[in-house]
């Protein structure tokens, strides 16, 4: 084990840095000093300057990767790591650190065992005793005659612990909006409040506007809300984590606030990250039809999160969705927060064409399929409907295809079949949006919902 280095050491190396900002292998070394010196913080945010100068650099990845670990940070951790050994797989190190982060998320034992086992495959020297203890592992018998590299067999593993890595849900997407049929407005929208100010932070600071904020995306369910949300983080190669109620919501009084302020902690450690909220009408309802203190004092930490009241979000790209957005607290759509609300409507004749196109994608169908006119026959329907028409047209043809043993081209006449079976589910919601845009309409907000429904106040 290396000695600890010498405080005083460090500050002419962070002079220098300061100096000559794009020396990686400097930044390199000083990151790895300051971990070792316990100032984790400041580790932490070398560690990630480094990574955007040199995204894919391996020490720097495993660095951070190991600053997390300290830090206790377990699933933004293992998120580095998975990225690091899927560029690198015979990275010993990381193999090695990630069966300790393994052992230590109480996860299923084989799974570290597997890792700690790639690890001294790789490198017999990196040989852990307390690693062997905790995984119940211990050195096989070597025959007197041979040599070579030391096995490990398996025994009575001790009780792994508890602990469970929260927010397992966070990945990095590979969608971008080139996926995503028709929106076009839907999408515009995003890249000015979403996406340009991360694309073009130097400009947007110039201006002292930040590179981060929130949307919220409200419309019937089935029109592809999450989905965009998911693209959105693509399309800036950025972390997404989709939050979901069962994440946040638990039945311990100030849990549900602890939760959500770690959320929103491993949100600022990943960013650029895209935060998802997906039906944030559960988490903030109008604070007026709470009976309870705790739903309150929830709502009141999501809007000191939002807020950045302790730490920044500078790089945090807050997302959410809702198909009933005036039950929303109305604090939460205040500047600086949901401050942009946009309607995301069944797609329209153009967008259900690509959309059909997408899902028909690998499928073998005829040559001859006309999917626009297919699209006419479709008003009103979400995403969610079209694939319910494309999976009832694959059915038919799938039973034609195995009485002839063969499989047989989707037909235009099995997907024209399949939409008139299938009815618009958008239509029950649109009832009760009008009767808001209409009657409970201040300011304007629900405007959109009466211009696409051609209806003139």
């Amino acid at each position: 084990m290396s000695a600890v280095p010498n405080p005083s050491d460090l500050q002419p190396l962070l002079d220098a840095l300061a100096f000559s900002p794009d020396n990686l292998p400097l930044r390199r070394h000083v990151a790895a000093l300051l971990r070792q010196l316990g100032r984790l913080t400041e580790a932490d945010e070398h560690y990630r300057a480094g990574l955007r100068q040199a995204p894919h650099d391996a020490e720097l990845q495993l660095g951070l990767a190991e600053t997390y670990a300290a830090l206790g940070k377990t699933s933004a951790a293992l998120v580095v790591l998975e990225e690091l050994l899927h560029a690198q797989p015979e990275h010993a190190r990381a193999h090695l650190l990630h069966a300790r982060l393994l052992a230590r998320a109480g996860g299923p034992p084989d799974e570290a065992r597997h890792a700690y086992q790639q690890a001294l495959q790789l490198d017999a020297g990196l040989r852990d005793a307390e690693l062997d203890e905790q995984l119940g592992l211990r050195p096989a018998a070597r025959p007197a005659t041979g040599g070579g590299s030391t096995e490990y067999t398996a025994s009575i593993s001790p009780a792994g612990l508890d602990e469970k890595a929260l927010f397992a849900g966070l990945e990095k997407p590979t969608i971008t909006f080139a996926e995503v049929g028709g929106m076009e407005a839907v999408k515009e929208e995003i890249r000015l409040k979403i996406i340009h100010p991360l694309q073009f932070a130097d400009l947007y600071k110039a201006y002292g506007k930040a590179a981060g904020g929130g949307l919220l995306l409200y419309g019937p369910p089935g029109c592809g809300k999450t989905y965009l949300a998911r693209a959105t983080a693509g399309e800036v190669k950025a972390s997404f984590i989709h939050v979901g109620i069962s994440d946040i919501l638990d039945m311990w009084l100030g849990q549900s606030e602890k939760k959500l302020h770690e959320l929103f902690e491993l949100a600022r450690m990943q960013a650029p990250c895209v935060l998802f909220f997906d039906e944030v009408d559960a988490l903030a309802a109008n604070r007026h039809d709470l009976r309870q203190s705790a739903g309150r004092t929830l709502i009141n930490q999501f809007l000191e999160e939002l807020d950045g009241a302790r730490r920044s979000n500078d790089g945090v790209l807050i997302l959410a969705a809702t198909n009933a957005p005036w039950h929303l607290d109305p604090a939460f759509r205040r500047p600086g927060r949901f401050d942009r609300i946009v309607l995301v409507t069944p797609p329209d004749e153009p967008a259900r064409e690509a959309i059909l196109d997408v899902m028909l994608r690998g499928k073998p169908v005829d040559e001859q399929l006309n999917l626009k006119a297919v699209a006419a026959q479709t008003a009103g329907f979400s995403g969610a409907d079209l694939k319910a028409v494309v999976d009832q047209g694959v059915e038919t043809r799938l039973r034609e295809s195995m009485r002839a043993g063969r499989p047989l081209p989707v037909q235009q006449s099995d997907l024209l079949g399949a939409a008139k079976q299938v009815r618009p589910s958008t239509k029950e919601w649109f009832a009760t949006a009008k009767n808001y845009a209409l009657y409970s309409n201040e300011g304007g907000t629900y405007d959109d919902i009466l211009t696409y429904l051609g209806i003139k106040k």
